[in-house]
């Protein structure tokens, strides 16, 4: 968390706030923050680089400045907040960047697990970790043959497959147990064992609840907030997930929970088997 929904939507939040104005200055509080380049590298390359798009690509932010490319991967916890000068720095935020209009776009990440690359704007999409990711949901690549040739030699269930960000990019733990609930598969089921007809719902699931999602401003579950005050509407259509004992939506019988490879699957037996 967050998950495609959530970062497109602070995204859409940022931009309208961040277009056109340059950064004048950096402050980096806990260096671990920046992979790439060293932070004096960091601080002094984007010094006087204007903000002239935000874009993602599956769960990163990428801000489009002058010469470079700004990376931005939130991880658990990360978000970013606008402040003044005058407001006091928390011990979670990490890196500040100071506006042209006298304000801070602070990043905040109460875990630390947040990462950025700075890299120059025409190399930054064919080098890592940008090159490493597979397709956008929307993409018309993402075919049938596509997720066949993917998966033809993974024996690993399928919910594992869904949230490699090597295959389909933006699916997290959240929107794989409703996209595998709505296409009728089992969680559990083997990567390479899916039929034409499963993979044809997957691709179709997965646009759609990903759809909806954006349109509902995400889900706010635990910390997620599109931004400050306001909270993501999507949990409120969730079939399966976090719903462990409750009946399904469809058959009755009660959603079970699993834990797959170390992440929680919620799923109903009877319906995806």
């Amino acid at each position: 968390m967050p998950e495609l929904p959530e970062v497109e939507t602070i995204r859409k939040s940022l931009e309208k706030e961040l277009k056109n104005r340059t950064i004048v200055d950096v402050v980096v509080n806990y260096e671990n923050i920046i992979a790439e380049p060293t932070v004096f590298s960091f601080v002094e390359q984007i010094k006087n680089q204007t903000i002239h798009q935000l874009k993602r690509y599956g769960k990163w932010l990428i801000f489009e400045l002058d010469q470079y490319v700004l990376l931005s991967h939130l991880r658990m916890e990360g978000k970013y907040f606008f402040r003044t000068k005058e407001d006091p720095i928390s011990k979670h935020e990490h890196v500040i960047f100071c506006l042209d209009d006298d304000r801070e776009l602070r990043y905040h990440d109460t875990r630390k697990f947040g990462r950025m690359y700075l890299l120059k704007k025409e190399e930054a999409y064919d080098v890592p970790p940008l090159s490493k990711l597979g397709l956008e949901p929307w993409d018309s690549l993402l075919t049938v043959t596509y997720l066949k040739e993917k998966l033809k030699n993974k024996t690993i269930p399928i919910k594992t497959c869904l949230l490699d960000q090597s295959i389909i990019v933006g699916i997290g733990n959240i929107y794989a147990n409703e996209i595998l609930f709505l296409s009728r598969i089992s969680p559990l089921k083997k990567s390479n064992c899916l039929t034409k007809k499963e993979l044809e719902r997957i691709i179709e699931n997965t646009r759609t609840v990903l759809k909806e999602a954006i349109e509902m401003g995400g889900s706010t579950i635990r910390s997620y907030h599109p931004s400050e005050g306001i909270d993501g509407m999507f949990q409120q259509k969730l079939y399966v997930h976090g719903k462990d004992g409750t009946p399904c939506p469809v058959c009755g019988k009660p959603i079970q929970k699993k834990f797959i490879n170390g992440r929680s699957s919620y799923y109903c037996a009877h319906c995806q088997k």
